[in-house]
């Protein structure tokens, strides 16, 4: 028979556990600058369920997402990966719980749950487990492997416990594989600017893409409709204005869909941007906290796929926004599901913003 506990005795299993295991729950939630500079995101911020859809009984108490109580319970990312790396961290009360991957299954727990953390690393290609390793609190691993996907997919993520068990998420982070540069750092080859406009687009020698003034565009040449984008932007002033603009309209002034660059939000409150805010998508969705500043680099990621869009700064997410508008050209009055190009704004004469480390990779085209 299956192991089963009550309730009961799974909150105090839980509370042993937090006093043991964790000093400081929202330390372990925060992403070190090295991280953030290699392109992990937090998919589990440490504060809310932000980015997931839960089924059952799903709660985040003490810096910790805890998914499984008195019935089956499940989450769900909104966003579908392709490419990349997973890891996580978790106790298990019980010994029924399970990663899946798309319609691949990972168990997280052998025949007896141990107290204490658990390790979990996935490589995921083409959106399905490629391997995988679990260390246990007594430090013995478990593995597993996984021939790639022949045709290239994108996959949900998704955590899973039966009922009277339970599954305590520490840490849930991801780092995008594939990306390559799309400005190679010594010069515009590959980007084009809107002609007639009042920005000055140059390469500093340190291997920066520099805008200055205002307005002004500069556009790729390629042009992507499903991918994932990162890039380091620094503000070299207060609360100065520009964007990422995706799926453009070739050659047409500041169109496309605007990942915007603002560090100013009202009072002491990161939670209320102005005018969108770092991170927000304009005119769709603000920021939910502007989490980067003015005169010190940080790392933005656009992942757009299908109608569903999602955007991180130093690997917070800030937006989860699906476009349910009827599709158009033009994503100022549509929702637009086809390619385009990347573009940088020049937003005025008090522009002043540096670019570097602008890479992509491309993901299979979702269904409409």
């Amino acid at each position: 028979m299956p192991h089963r506990i009550s309730l009961a005795a799974s909150l105090s299993c839980l509370v042993t556990a937090t006093f043991v295991w964790a000093i400081d729950p929202n330390l372990a939630k925060r992403l070190s600058p090295q991280e953030i500079q290699a392109g992990w995101l937090l998919l589990f911020d440490g504060e809310s369920a932000f980015g997931w859809q839960g089924d059952g009984d799903v709660a985040v108490n003490g810096g910790r997402l805890i998914i499984g109580g008195n019935k089956p319970s499940r989450i769900t990312s909104t966003t579908a990966w392709a490419d990349g790396e997973l890891h996580a961290q978790y106790q298990l009360i019980g010994t029924s719980a399970q990663l899946r991957i798309g319609n691949v299954g990972i168990p997280l727990a052998a025949d007896v749950a141990l107290d204490g953390l658990y390790n979990l690393q996935v490589t995921m290609t083409g959106g399905k487990p490629t391997a995988w390793r679990i260390t246990d609190p007594k430090m013995q691993q478990r593995t597993g492997s996984l021939p790639p996907a022949d045709v290239p997919a994108t996959a949900s993520i998704s955590f899973s416990v039966a009922d009277n068990h339970q599954l305590v998420l520490h840490t849930v982070k991801f780092r995008p594989a594939g990306l390559k540069p799309i400005f190679n750092g010594k010069n515009l080859d590959g980007w084009k600017e809107i002609p007639g406009k009042k920005s000055k687009f140059t390469v500093t020698q340190k291997g920066e893409l520099n805008i200055q003034d205002g307005p002004g565009d500069i556009q790729t040449v390629d042009q992507w409709d499903d991918f994932v984008l990162q890039l380091e932007i620094f503000s070299h002033g207060k609360h100065l204005n520009s964007g990422v603009f995706f799926r453009c309209i070739p050659g047409e002034f500041w169109s496309g869909y605007e990942a915007q660059v603002r560090n100013q939000w009202q009072g002491e409150d990161r939670s209320k941007p102005v005018d969108f805010g770092t991170g927000g998508l304009y005119n769709r969705q603000p920021a939910r906290r502007v989490v980067s500043d003015d005169n010190e680099w940080f790392t933005m990621t656009v992942l757009a796929q299908g109608r569903h869009i999602a955007i991180w700064v130093n690997g917070y997410q800030t937006v989860d926004f699906t476009d349910t508008r009827p599709p158009n050209n033009n994503a100022r009055q549509g929702a637009k599901l086809g390619p385009g190009p990347i573009s940088l704004q020049g937003h005025d004469p008090t522009t002043n913003l540096s670019f570097r480390n602008i890479r992509l990779a491309e993901l299979p085209k979702a269904k409409p």
